[in-house]
């Protein structure tokens, strides 16, 4: 009896916190990309002002009851207020389960945008370095750094889908199987020590990897910022 009393002020204050917090949006679209364990959503988001995005935003949407996930909109339109956002679903997570079972329709809660603190330098080489969990963040990164010549993006993900991801997101979107490729791809590179900057973004263990390994090859300027699925 208790219990069942608790489950339905939990509820009550659920939809409570919904209302006045949360703001909602739809799924315009959605794109399984089975190899690569990637998930491609399409969303309209009414209430959110696209114009002053200046810096990377993550959005936090609601994933499971009072479970919250972050993911960075990419591809975003001012006009129709419309983004994109990337879920790496092949590690398990509630991230992963609401991705999974979304379908075309469906309604999103998120809270408003916020800033990751991240921009692209105003005039160095831009390269994004990082898995599958971080590909929307580098394609945001991407998409705010001009002109976009200045950029160049390697990500860890072993999938036969590689070529044709690259002609769908980007074509500087260079694709390795795993560190050991991603660091002989690094090496091969010979980026200007003075002029450029990294954005290393992924799980924390590739993110404190690649961050050793270019301060060993002796560059400096390197941010970083880590995902969970």
């Amino acid at each position: 009896m208790e219990l069942s009393i608790l489950k339905q002020i939990k509820k009550k204050a659920g939809k409570i916190f919904e209302n006045k917090l949360l703001n909602t949006g739809s799924v315009l679209a959605i794109r399984h990309w089975e190899l690569s364990g990637l998930i491609e959503i399409d969303l309209h988001l009414p209430s959110v002002d696209m114009q002053n995005w200046k810096q990377i935003p993550y959005i936090k949407f609601r994933v499971d009851g009072f479970s919250f996930r972050d993911y960075s909109p990419f591809g975003w339109d001012l006009e129709t207020s419309t983004c994109s956002i990337l879920v790496d679903s092949a590690h398990l997570g509630p991230g992963s389960r609401w991705a999974q079972h979304l379908i075309v329709g469906d309604t999103v809660f998120y809270f408003r945008p916020e800033s990751t603190r991240q921009s692209p330098h105003p005039t160095d080489c831009v390269v994004g370095l990082g898995d599958a969990s971080s590909v929307g963040h580098l394609l945001a990164l991407q998409q705010l750094t001009v002109p976009v010549s200045r950029f160049d993006m390697a990500i860890i993900l072993d999938s036969p889908q590689s070529e044709l991801l690259r002609d769908t997101f980007s074509p500087v979107l260079n694709i390795l199987s795993n560190y050991d490729e991603l660091a002989c791809w690094l090496l091969k590179q010979q980026y200007s020590i003075v002029n450029t900057s990294f954005y290393v973004n992924g799980n924390n263990e590739l993110v404190v990897a690649l961050r050793k390994l270019l301060k060993k090859m002796g560059y400096s300027q390197i941010r970083v910022k880590g995902f969970w699925s």
